[in-house]
């Protein structure tokens, strides 16, 4: 069995913490660390409503749903209140045994300042308001797409990435929990203000200059609007997600939100609506993904890397090489085709364990996988320690080494 590098691979987001008996959420916040004035933010947040209380002193909150039967919270507005304490440090233990997801997410908002990040899409629920398992995996296939996108437009602005930042962008979504999708028709995520921010900005905006963009074609017919959409962060890659998310509904929409106790971005709305996508927007996102593949060019490149492995078909002339990369390309992984002499000082250096430096162009065309043109080939003088770790990873991989290489590894 084969399987792709682990770097070509989109990592998972991490699952939103939702059993709250595990130790992290034994225990609410301490009241001490928790601003009221976030608190009551949060609560409005998750559809939780104000009934009353002593103005200026504090509020009671009751939670969402049908008759709002659970228990409601008495919040202080400020720390004024001389009972601020308690009351906060009462409400919080009521939030922490209630266990719902208005509960839930209030707590993550008050544990993880984050900003959030929320998909609905309208289809139609099957018995007792379940989904059937492939919606529910189309949403969060939308969502974790939409993400990515959101992340990569962050490193650089492409209108196709292809496997470009991939590994960077992942990075950035190692932070970011998500919550239990709701039948099938909503789900959220919580981006930390402090690692992820740059990640909500700019799919915020790249999410605006998207729908602004579907409106212009859909008016006049021309697709100029999604050339300078490139800047704000559309690509080709958000345009996939957004069909993805839309299709098979009535329509869908993203809304980002952002924490309460960090402000509201620069150059970005203090309330937003959701952006809202119809099955009309199809035709075009995918002449607008269609057009970004088509149009963006390739770049002359440099690479720095290690031979993980060759190939040719006959024992002279040219052969298929693959490295990894170490600088030089934001990809893992490049091929390349090599005349015989340079497929030659490629082979030496990796038997000696060192990294060679080939020029070419990173061709669009597969993704941005694939080097043409690779000429110059030199092997790289390394640090001692870095050949030693070159030479144990040759050794343990020598059954790859001259192996035939099959679907995508040296086409």
């Amino acid at each position: 069995m084969r399987h792709r590098p682990y770097e070509e691979q989109l990592r998972e987001v991490r699952p939103h913490p939702d059993d709250l008996h595990g130790p992290h959420w034994n225990h609410p916040p301490e009241p001490a660390d928790v601003d009221p004035a976030v608190l009551g933010a949060l609560l409005r947040r998750h559809g939780w409503q104000r009934r009353g209380g002593a103005p200026g002193r504090y509020g009671r909150w009751t939670p969402p749903g049908p008759g709002n039967t659970g228990t409601s919270l008495l919040v202080p507005e400020s720390r004024a209140f001389p009972d601020s304490d308690d009351l906060l440090g009462e409400a919080l233990t009521a939030l922490v045994r209630s266990g719902t997801p208005a509960a839930r997410e209030v707590l993550v908002g008050l544990a993880v300042p984050s900003d959030e990040i929320r998909w609905w899409r309208d289809v139609p629920s099957g018995p007792a308001d379940t989904a059937s398992w492939t919606v529910e995996e189309q949403l969060r296939t939308a969502a974790r797409q939409t993400l990515l996108a959101g992340a990569l437009a962050t490193r650089a602005r492409a209108g196709y990435y292809g496997a470009r930042h991939k590994r960077a962008a992942a990075a950035l979504l190692e932070s970011v929990l998500v919550g239990s999708a709701e039948g099938g028709r909503g789900l959220a995520a919580f981006v930390p203000v402090g690692t992820g921010r740059p990640l909500a900005v700019r799919l915020h905006q790249a999410l605006y200059a998207a729908r602004e963009a579907i409106d212009y074609q859909r008016a006049t017919g021309g697709m100029d609007a999604f050339d300078g959409a490139v800047e704000a962060g559309v690509s080709r890659e958000l345009t996939d997600a957004l069909v993805t998310l839309v299709r098979g509904t009535e329509g869908a929409r993203i809304s980002v939100e952002w924490a309460p106790g960090a402000g509201v971005p620069d150059d970005c709305a203090a309330t937003t609506e959701p952006v809202e996508f119809s099955p009309g927007d199809l035709p075009v996102l995918r002449e607008a993904g269609a057009r970004y593949l088509r149009e963006e060019p390739s770049v002359a490149v440099r690479v720095t890397g290690t031979v993980v492995r060759m190939r040719r078909s006959d024992p002279r002339g040219e052969g298929a090489v693959r490295l990894r990369v170490i600088a030089g390309a934001e990809v893992p992984y490049v091929r390349l085709t090599l005349d015989e002499e340079d497929y030659r000082i490629a082979g030496q250096a990796h038997l000696v364990g060192l990294p060679v430096r080939v020029h070419g162009r990173l061709e669009s065309r597969g993704g941005f996988r694939r080097l043409s043109g690779a000429s110059g080939v030199v092997p790289v003088q390394v640090e001692e320690a870095d050949r030693d770790r070159l030479l144990k990873s040759l050794q343990e991989n020598l059954d790859f080494f001259e192996e035939a290489c099959h679907g995508d590894d040296c086409d």
